[in-house]
């Protein structure tokens, strides 16, 4: 089974509180990393999302120190979602 990692960047525009966390994150690019595994036995090649992190804290924010958080796809785009919300 082959395995990759994909990387991108949520942008927040307003603070938010992340799940496990009591005091909320400031607004920010936040690099998250996504993990995936192919699919074998497909004929095209597909991948499945098996985990997913978030950086703490955002990019370009000074500091020594960088915190790994395993967030679900689907907490983040909900916080995305209220973040950016559509008409």
């Amino acid at each position: 089974m082959t395995t990759r990692t994909v990387q991108t960047v949520a942008s927040f525009s307003s603070p938010f509180l992340l799940p496990g966390f009591d005091t909320p994150q400031p607004a920010g690019d936040y690099r998250v990393d996504h993990d995936e595994e192919s699919i074998d036995g497909l004929s095209q090649i597909a991948w499945h999302r098996v985990g997913s992190f978030l950086f703490l804290p955002s990019i370009g924010t000074p500091g020594s120190s960088q915190q790994m958080v395993p967030i679900q796809p689907s907490q983040l785009a909900s916080l995305l979602e209220k973040d950016h919300p559509t008409p």
